[in-house]
């Protein structure tokens, strides 16, 4: 396996699977790299800490670096190669114009209408976009794996992708299931911040959308959500029901619906999804 810190050193990993990371690797992002092994074509993981998704007050200069810990978690998974560039790589104008270009882009409804993540992080999305755009622009893959953890960035980048079909032609997109620790809890690069009494309130999280997937109406699916947060002493960023496609609030169960939920312990912001039964 390789470590690749210039793009012109990616010809050999033309048309990869391509999975993007920020890095600090757990076994999350291995199960990706393990999906997507032994289809026939070279795996490259991205690693970069992208500056632009963050907003002055979140944790860009606190988010873990682990380089070293990264390859070797990649290169027991089956990556053929970790692409690391530094930052003149993916912005060669600099951060401020990076920062300009992706308050700029146009980004589809997903990403600015369910008030969600785009609510909470206001412009993290097109920091987002524009990252992974770059990504994709570099490495030129056949497909791209992402987690369903992050889902509202899954429906975002799977737009974005299905709106640019000539500048990626051919790619697809792929979303693969959350893994999660023996109790339930969504493995997450931000669980490493969790103190250890915070680790049991954490299970809120995955709790509140079990609790949902047992009520017969949206409504009801969000207020025990809701509650369940509260009881284990979360501070909710939202708790709802949304269309799994559109994410636009669900009138009922009879089309595919995700439980999203948002909540933090003191300055550790924890996300978490699950699909809920159809025609319960």
């Amino acid at each position: 396996m390789r470590l690749v810190h210039d793009a012109d050193h990616l010809a050999p990993f033309a048309g990869c699977t391509l999975v993007p990371t920020m890095g600090a690797l757990h076994d999350g992002h291995a199960s990706l790299v393990r999906r997507a092994a032994g289809r026939g074509r070279p795996v490259v993981v991205t690693v970069f800490v992208n500056p632009t998704q963050f907003a002055p007050h979140e944790d860009f200069a606190r988010y873990p670096r682990t380089l070293d810990a990264d390859v070797e978690i990649a290169r027991a998974a089956g990556a053929n190669a970790v692409f690391a560039p530094p930052p003149e790589a993916i912005y060669p104008r600099g951060l401020d114009a990076a920062r300009t270009e992706a308050a700029a882009i146009e980004l589809p409804a997903v990403a600015t209408v369910p008030g969600l993540e785009d609510a909470c992080r206001p412009g993290h999305y097109g920091g987002v976009c524009q990252v992974v755009a770059r990504l994709f622009d570099l490495t030129r893959p056949s497909q791209a794996i992402f987690g369903e953890k992050d889902w509202q960035q899954w429906r975002v980048l799977d737009e974005m992708v299905a709106a640019l079909p000539a500048r990626w032609p051919g790619l697809a997109m792929e979303v693969a299931p959350t893994v999660r620790e023996a109790d339930g809890l969504a493995m997450s690069s931000r669980n490493r911040y969790l103190r250890p009494e915070q680790r049991e309130q954490a299970l809120g999280l995955v709790r509140a959308l079990q609790v949902a997937a047992s009520a017969q109406q949206p409504a009801t699916a969000e207020r025990l959500m809701r509650e369940t947060l509260g009881d284990h002493g979360l501070a909710v960023d939202y708790a709802v029901v949304r269309d799994a496609r559109t994410l636009m609030p669900a009138g009922g169960f009879e089309r595919p619906t995700r439980g999203l939920v948002a909540a933090r312990l003191d300055t550790v912001r924890l996300i978490d999804t699950m699909a809920l039964p159809v025609c319960r």
